[in-house]
């Protein structure tokens, strides 16, 4: 079937559109499986065992052919060729018994068949449409878009067919006429030529079938005899020669109209389906599927997707009263330049660490608060830090190091203070301490956030809450 390719071209089109109702977990393992058989089974797992894979999955489709409607504007513009070509050599050939049919107008004629043909070519490898109205007439433009591209040449190839049937009809004329009738042909020109510039112009002509048919190859003395003149109908030319031109006639038509009209008609066949072939190629849904086959599918049973989940981030930790500490310790810099005035009263000591402290200090800290707290019979320490800062290994070290020197009944008290002195910490902020609590795995690292609003502020709250009373 010359059409072979564009149907598996317009079929694959239309399953890939037929696809995209699919998931594509769901194409991934169905192609994926067919290549995996195909090549057990020796097979190439091209574009046309897929679609027959395909076609044993899903249900018949309507056996309407694509091409259809091209095939009915190619027999249209073969019957229009069929009676144009009769009424075309009736009008070359007429003759009414005065002035003699004229070769230069015959050759005229042949010229112009041969660049309408030249054109129809050239219009269908450049893509130029300018006979788009005529599509859109016999509803052609609406039709796949993956045979949009192939426009061109389809209708390439219904003009040559037409062209095609215009030659033959037009020789079967000729032939026709000439055992009906008598005709008398000449030649004749306005312009100042010569016999003998007419005579090469047709023996070059002539060169194709001089050896296949001689008779049909004019000779000088034919050339000479069958000039005329306007002014002298007759001319002197023996009337016996003026239908020794007929076999000329002939083969100018048969090789300059007939036959490029055959060759580009055969070649208009091939052209759409090698352009087709390479449409398929590189159509976006091949290239998919070449994909699909060659990637393997992972399957793992579980139909949720956790990209959307977030991190847990709650915690079995919870807030802790302020307990009353002897040593306060500020770390990397938290509560700078100044303590809320909960925390900046009845310490024994409030001391810094962390941050651009050296470890020599971090140490020495340590030291100077275990011998306050081995003097005390509830110790208990407070290490203010900065709420929105996460807690670093820094810090996990350094109470390490702490519980190791303190007594081990000292109870260590994490207190994240916001960026505002007077306001409490975010939630999610003291979340984040809490887990770390969590994490160190001691029963005496606990997580405090006193209300660290001021005196006079807790005054303003209680009269507004004896007012509302």
């Amino acid at each position: 079937m010359p059409d072979s390719a564009i149907r598996r071209l317009l079929e694959f089109d239309h399953q890939v559109q037929r696809d995209r109702d699919q998931s594509a977990a769901f194409l991934h393992r169905r192609d994926r499986r067919f290549a995996l058989e195909s090549r057990e089974k020796g097979l190439s797992p091209g574009p046309e065992l897929w679609l027959q894979h395909i076609r044993r999955l899903r249900p018949p489709l309507p056996t309407d052919d694509p091409l259809r409607q091209w095939r009915h504007l190619t027999t249209g513009f073969a019957l229009v060729g069929l009676v144009t070509g009769v009424m075309a050599m009736l009008g070359l050939l007429f003759y009414d018994g005065g002035q003699r049919i004229n070769l230069t107008v015959i050759l005229a004629f042949v010229l112009l068949q041969c660049l309408l043909a030249a054109i129809t070519t050239v219009q269908a490898f450049a893509g130029w449409q300018p006979w788009r109205w005529l599509l859109r007439k016999f509803s052609l433009t609406g039709s796949s878009s993956a045979l949009r591209p192939l426009q061109p040449m389809l209708m390439a190839r219904a003009a040559h067919a037409g062209g095609l049937m215009f030659g033959l009809a037009g020789l079967l004329t000729l032939l026709v006429l000439v055992v009906i009738q008598d005709l008398a042909f000449g030649w004749s020109t306005t312009l100042d030529t010569g016999s003998d510039s007419y005579y090469r112009l047709l023996a070059t002509l002539a060169t194709p079938w001089q050896n296949l048919w001689p008779a049909a190859v004019p000779d000088r003395d034919l050339v000479d005899a069958t000039r005329f003149f306007r002014s002298n109908d007759r001319g002197n030319a023996d009337p016996a020669l003026w239908g020794r031109w007929w076999p000329f006639v002939a083969m100018v038509w048969s090789t300059y109209v007939i036959l490029p009209r055959l060759v580009l008609l055969a070649l208009a066949v091939v052209h759409p389906g090698l352009r087709a072939r390479r449409e398929l190629a590189s159509h976006p849904g091949m290239i998919a599927l070449q994909y699909r086959m060659e990637t393997p599918a992972l399957d793992t049973g579980n139909r949720h997707n956790d990209a959307g989940d977030q991190p847990d981030t709650n915690t079995s930790g919870q807030l802790h009263s302020l307990p009353a500490g002897q040593v306060l310790i500020r770390w990397a810099g938290a509560g700078e330049p100044e303590l809320p005035d909960a925390l900046s009263a009845g310490y024994r000591d409030i001391l810094a660490a962390g941050g651009n402290a050296s470890l020599e200090d971090d140490h020495r800290i340590i030291r100077q608060a275990g011998q306050v707290l081995a003097a005390t019979p509830n110790p208990a320490v407070l290490v203010v830090t900065r709420s929105w800062e996460p807690p670093t290994g820094e810090l996990a070290d350094f109470l390490g190091e702490a519980r190791k020197a303190w007594p081990a009944t000292t109870l260590i008290a994490l207190v994240p203070l916001a960026a505002e002195p007077d306001q409490p910490p975010p939630e999610h902020q003291v979340s984040q301490w809490l887990r770390f609590a969590d994490r160190c795995g001691d029963s005496h690292i606990v997580v405090s956030t006193p209300d660290l609003a001021s005196q006079e502020a807790r005054i303003h709250r209680a009269l507004q809450h004896e007012h509302r009373q």
